[in-house]
């Protein structure tokens, strides 16, 4: 509706604006996609490849609605030669995404990111860079009060030695555990960690788990990352549960949660996905990114709680008489003309009523126009927020108004 979207906008600009000081550049990727292209990058195991992808058939060609803007970004990068004309590229986007799953609050069946993707470094600073520049993004956004979780899930073979470790740990006790956590213990058993069944994340966080699936360079590659957020003065806290849900991810992994959503309390995430661009057809590349739900920024956000007080800067004229109308429809026209936001009452209300209507329309200013102004060739100006009143002539008004 109009009254919020009023904060999407100040949220896209503000993100616009973040962006532009990390010198990312927008990217709009197409909101259909071949389906082959998730089924890829997601992994076939992942709820969303499952479970909560908008299928389109046509003929034998299989398209789907994009669940998450990653892949996407990925398939313009190679086939529009990226990696061979510049290598390293910084990308962000805005836009709707979309998953079949019971929409709840916070969670909806379209909904939308603001994200971004780094594709062409393994450097842990980029790491550091992006997950800095989710939290100036945050500052802009007004939200407070949100908690940065970061883990390493570390290389392939890390990943393949951690799932190992879970399975010998688990296989006693998986009976306990929810029915989707029991087929993803021969699916994806990493996935498993990610669960939000409460009886699950209990079992889950029973377990002793740490960091002892890195190897020296991963293990390395995660001290720099920390090390890079101390200096830069960024509070986060290390979850070793933390795997995030699709398959792609490798090394850092981030989320970052806020209390005031409930249960789904993340406000976004991201991390590396090192081998994505080889999967899709590309050379070996290092790549980190991350999103944020739009929907919960705007729960989030402290701001857009308050109801807005402040006037606007609209002018509202209010016309007595038709020869009044004419001749405010012609000064609306100049003044929009010079950049003002103009508007009227079409309803021939009384003075009484367009004033109440001007009034919660937010005006800055209402100018009146009657008879005794129309013979001076002059309005009456009502500053709304002081209450003051002035004459000023139909040539003067530009001048006389102070937006």
């Amino acid at each position: 509706m109009p009254e919020e979207a009023v904060w999407w906008q100040k949220i896209e600009a503000s993100a616009r604006r973040i962006f532009s000081l990390y010198n990312f550049q927008e990217i709009r990727p197409p909101l259909v996609e071949e389906e082959a292209l998730f089924n890829r990058s997601l992994g076939e195991s992942t709820e969303i490849i499952q479970k909560q992808m908008f299928i389109i058939r046509k003929g034998n060609d299989v398209y789907a609605l994009r669940p998450e803007a990653t892949a996407s970004v990925v398939r313009a990068y190679l086939e529009n030669s990226l990696d061979k004309k510049e290598g390293f590229s910084k990308f962000y986007y805005l836009g709707p995404m979309f998953r079949l799953e019971r929409p709840q609050k916070g969670r909806l069946r379209q909904f939308h990111h603001v994200g971004c993707e780094a594709i062409g470094s393994y450097d842990p600073t980029l790491d550091v860079e992006v997950i800095s520049l989710a939290s100036a993004l945050l500052e802009a956004f007004s939200v407070s009060g949100y908690e940065i979780k970061i883990n390493s899930l570390g290389c392939p073979k890390d990943k393949r030695g951690l799932a190992e470790s879970l399975r010998q740990k688990l296989k006693s006790k998986l009976s306990d555990f929810c029915q989707d956590c029991q087929a993803r213990f021969n699916q994806n058993v990493l996935r498993i960690l990610d669960c939000k069944q409460e009886t699950c994340k209990k079992l889950i966080h029973s377990l002793d788990i740490k960091d002892n699936h890195l190897c020296p360079e991963c293990k390395g590659h995660f001290s720099e990352v920390k090390a890079g957020l101390d200096r830069l003065n960024i509070k986060y806290d290390v979850d070793y549960f933390l795997v995030r849900g699709l398959d792609y991810y490798t090394r850092t992994v981030f989320e970052i949660k806020h209390n005031q959503l409930g249960s789904q309390d993340a406000l976004g995430a991201g991390g590396r996905y090192d081998n994505l661009v080889k999967e899709l057809g590309g050379t070996e590349t290092g790549a980190i990114g991350f999103a944020f739900g739009m929907e919960r920024l705007l729960l989030a956000s402290c701001e857009c709680l308050k109801e807005e007080k402040k006037k606007g800067n609209l002018i509202f004229f209010i016309s007595l008489g038709e020869e009044a109308k004419r001749e405010s429809l012609k000064l609306m026209q100049n003044l929009r003309q010079a950049g003002y936001c103009c508007d009227t009452d079409y309803e021939a209300r009384s003075l009484k009523g367009a004033m109440r209507l001007a009034d919660s329309r937010n005006a800055r200013y209402v100018l009146i126009i009657g008879e005794d102004e129309l013979k001076k060739s002059m309005v009456t100006v009502k500053d709304m927020e002081t209450g003051k009143q002035a004459m000023v002539s139909f040539n003067d008004l530009t001048r006389g108004l102070i937006c």
